[in-house]
């Protein structure tokens, strides 16, 4: 997170790579703020997801046995409050956004989690916000920024639905309907393709407006550490049948969106 904060600040909001924007105390107060609300919202899913990591993560359990729940809530108050906080400092709408994200982040832990596409598509919301919320502070106008946040709404969808296929047993053991549960898995694959299209869609037509605009590097970068990359993921998820598969989908997805953060830098490169 706090490398695309960083990227997007230095790389897509300033005319070539300016990396002393990133010193100044505005956008440390950004980017704290933002992470703050992060670590509150894990908090707090730990809290509601205590019974179903017992069975889906056992060895990742941390509230309720290396930390008291009272403790975690009392935690994940204090550190959404300092977050908003800290947005407020800056401007109301980062405040109000810092707010947003906050209550949006419990409100997935308690109950969107557990509805079938709701839990996903609430979580790609506040990932594509994370993208925006330099630009949000500047207001540059630039349309890269908007491109970017809109392929991690789509990566997140992805991710987020190959978890809850990987995650079916738990959920499903504690009242969770998630996509697979509520449609199966074959119907999730389907669901799971449109949004993985769609962001193929968006990385081509970005790498064929980067060689445009002269930028060769970023275009050779996208179709193949990210284009190409998406097109393996897609034939591994049409083969996928077993909760491996899908936990090495998901870290697939996670190198996928490293790939796409780090582009960023080619950005201001020109051959």
């Amino acid at each position: 997170m706090a490398l695309a904060l960083m990227l997007v600040q230095a790389c897509l909001l300033t005319p070539g790579f300016d990396g002393a924007s990133l010193l100044h105390w505005h956008f440390g107060l950004l980017a704290l703020g933002a992470l703050l609300v992060a670590a509150a919202g894990y908090i707090i899913n730990d809290y509601y997801d205590v019974k179903i990591d017992a069975i889906n993560r056992p060895e990742r359990l941390v509230v309720g046995r290396a930390i008291n729940r009272r403790h975690a809530i009392l935690a994940h108050l204090v550190l959404s409050g300092m977050g908003v906080v800290a947005g407020l400092v800056l401007s109301p709408l980062i405040g109000l956004v810092n707010l947003g994200s906050a209550l949006l982040l419990w409100g997935y832990s308690a109950r969107f989690k557990r509805l079938p596409l709701v839990g996903n598509l609430s979580i790609a919301t506040l990932t594509a916000a994370l993208v925006l919320l330099p630009e949000l502070w500047v207001r540059t106008g630039h349309t890269a920024v908007w491109v970017y946040a809109l392929a991690a709404f789509l990566l997140t969808v992805v991710r987020e639905i190959i978890k809850d296929v990987e995650d079916m047993r738990g959920d499903a053991q504690h009242d969770c309907r998630t996509l697979p549960i509520a449609w199966g898995v074959a119907r999730t694959k389907w669901v799971t393709g449109f949004f993985l299209v769609c962001l193929a869609v968006l990385v081509a037509a970005a790498a064929g407006q980067a060689w445009y605009a002269g930028r060769l590097l970023l275009g050779g970068w996208l179709l193949l550490a990210v284009l190409l990359p998406l097109a393996v993921l897609g034939r591994r998820l049409i083969r996928a049948d077993r909760k491996r598969h899908f936990s090495h989908l998901s870290t697939w997805c996670k190198w996928i969106m490293l790939a796409g953060v780090l582009s960023m830098i080619l950005f201001v490169v020109k051959p």
